[in-house]
C-alpha cells in the first residue's frame, strides 16, 4: 500500500481514535464507582500516566518493527506466532467491531437529541453512519486520514471551549469543600481499579496505529512520535475536561448522569451550549468510528496476507482502484452489524480492554527481553528513562488485571475464553497450510 500518511495524519489517527464518546460520557460511570469528586478527576491522569508509560515502551517496538500488524507483529517477533495470533484473533472478532458498533449506537443516541431526528430508529441511524464511514474508507486511506484530521480539529473546539470557560468561571466552585480522596482500604482500591478500567477504555485505540505502518511516511520515527505526543495530549485534555465538569456542576448532579457534559455547557454558555456540545459529540464519535474502521480493517488484511486466517485470499485482497482492503472492511462491519442488533457490544468491549492489558504486559516485558537478548538491535527510537517506563507499565497493567479479575470474574473468564477460541482456528489453518 502507498505511504501517504504524514506525522499529523498519524497523530490525528491516534488522538482521533481515542477521543470519542468517553470524553463526554465516562464521567457518569466513574463518579458512580468512586463516589468521590477528586477521585473522579485523579483517575484520569493516573490512567494517562499508565498509558503514557505503555506508549514510551511500545514506541520502541514500533520503531524496531515498523511493519503492518502493529502489536500483533511485535508479539510475533518476541514470543512467536501462536501468542501473536491469539491477540490478532481477539482484535478481529470482538475488539474492533465492538468499538465500531458501540460508537455507532452512541452517535445515533446523540443525534436523536436533535428534535428533527428524535423519531428515527436508533438502530437505523447506527447502521447508516457505519455505512457512511465504510464508504469513506472504501474510497481510500488518504480520504479517511483527512477525515481524521478534520474531525480531530472540530471535536477539540467544544472541548477547548468548556475547559477555557471553566477556568474563568465566576460561579461557585463545586469542588470546594468536597471530601478528600481515599483509596487506602481494600474496597476503595477495588473501586478505584474498576474506575481505572472504565477510564482506560477512553484511552483505548492508540496501540493500533502500528497497523498503518506500510501507509505512513518514515514509520520508524513517525509512529513513535505520534504515539507519545498523542497520549500526552489526550491525557491533558481528559484531565482538564473532567475537572471542568466537577468544577461547574454540583457533585450530586454528576454521579451517574450521562448528560453531565451537556449540563456543563449550558451552565457555561446558556442554551447555545447544548447545541455546541451535541455537535462536538457527534463529530467526536464520527471520527472515532472512522479511526477504528481504518485501523481495524488492516488486521484481517495482514493476517490474511500471511495465510494465517481461513479464506486468506479473501482477506488479503486489495481494491484494485483505491488500494485498500475492502473485503476486510466489509467483514468488520458485518460483525459490527450483528453486535448493533444483539446489544452485547458494551460487555464485549470491556472484556477485550481487560484482555488487551494482559497482552500489554507481554509487550512491556518484550522491551526488557529485547534489550537483554539483542542489545545491538537497530532502535531508531529508544525508551527514555529505561527501564522505568516498561516496569511502571507492567505494574499498572497488573493492577488493572488483578482488580478486574477479583471484581468481575465472569467478565474476565469470558474475555479469556473468547481469546482462546482462536486456538482451534490457528491449528486448523496451520494444518491446512502444511497440506
Amino acid at each position: 500500500m502507498k505511504r501517504q500518511l504524514n506525522f499529523f495524519a498519524a497523530l490525528a489517527t491516534v488522538m482521533g481514535t481515542m477521543i470519542g464518546g468517553g470524553a463526554f460520557f465516562k464521567i457518569a460511570n466513574i463518579s458512580a464507582l468512586t463516589h468521590n469528586a477528586w477521585l473522579s478527576i485523579i483517575v484520569w491522569p493516573f490512567a494517562g500516566f499508565i498509558t503514557l508509560m505503555a506508549g514510551l515502551s511500545i514506541a520502541e517496538l514500533a520503531s524496531i518493527y515498523p511493519k503492518d500488524g502493529g502489536p500483533v507483529r511485535y508479539l510475533e517477533e518476541i514470543y512467536g506466532p501462536k501468542v501473536a495470533f491469539l491477540f490478532g484473533w481477539s482484535l478481529i472478532i470482538v475488539y474492533y467491531p465492538a468499538n465500531i458498533a458501540a460508537l455507532s449506537i452512541v452517535f445515533a443516541t446523540q443525534l436523536k437529541e436533535i428534535p428533527h431526528f428524535k423519531d428515527l430508529s436508533t438502530t437505523v441511524i447506527a447502521l447508516i453512519v457505519m455505512l457512511a464511514i465504510l464508504l469513506i474508507n472504501w474510497i481510500g486511506s488518504k480520504l479517511s486520514g483527512q477525515v481524521q484530521k478534520i474531525t480531530l480539529v472540530i471535536k477539540l473546539l467544544p472541548i477547548a471551549a468548556i475547559i477555557i470557560f471553566a477556568l474563568f468561571y465566576s460561579g461557585p466552585n463545586q469542588l470546594a469543600g468536597t471530601p478528600a480522596p481515599k483509596i487506602t482500604s481494600a474496597s476503595g482500591a477495588m473501586a478505584f481499579g474498576q474506575a481505572l478500567l472504565a477510564v482506560l477504555f477512553a484511552y483505548d485505540g492508540w496501540l493500533s496505529i502500528g497497523n498503518l505502518a506500510s501507509e505512513i511516511k518514515n514509520p520508524a520515527k513517525t509512529l513513535a512520535k505520534a504515539i507519545i505526543w498523542g497520549l500526552f495530549g489526550v491525557t491533558i485534555i481528559y484531565t482538564l475536561l473532567n475537572w471542568s465538569y466537577v468544577r461547574v456542576i454540583p457533585w450530586s448532579k454528576v454521579v451517574g448522569n450521562q448528560t453531565t457534559a451537556l449540563l456543563t455547557a449550558k451552565k457555561l454558555f446558556g442554551s447555545v451550549g447544548g447545541t455546541l456540545v451535541a455537535t462536538g459529540i457527534l463529530v467526536s464519535v464520527f471520527g472515532a468510528i472512522n479511526g477504528h474502521l481504518l485501523l481495524g480493517s488492516r488486521m484481517p488484511y495482514v493476517l490474511g496476507k500471511e495465510k494465517k486466517l481461513p479464506a486468506a485470499n479473501f482477506f488479503s485482497k486489495l481494491n484494485s482502484k483505491t488500494i485498500v482492503p475492502t473485503n476486510s472492511m466489509i467483514f468488520e462491519c458485518v460483525i459490527a452489524t450483528i453486535m448493533i442488533f444483539s446489544g452485547t457490544f458494551d460487555s464485549l468491549t470491556n472484556m477485550l480492554v481487560y484482555v488487551s492489558w494482559i497482552f500489554s504486559i507481554l509487550l512491556f516485558l518484550g522491551v526488557l527481553i529485547l534489550r537483554k537478548k539483542q542489545p545491538d538491535l537497530l532502535r531508531p527510537y529508544k525508551t527514555p528513562w529505561y527501564p522505568l517506563p516498561p516496569i511502571l507499565g507492567i505494574c499498572g497493567a497488573l493492577f488493572i488485571v488483578v482488580t478486574t479479575t477479583l471484581t468481575q470474574p465472569l467478565l474476565s473468564l469470558t474475555g479469556i475464553l473468547l481469546t482462546l477460541s482462536g486456538w482451534p482456528v490457528y491449528v486448523y489453518v496451520q494444518k491446512k497450510n502444511r497440506t
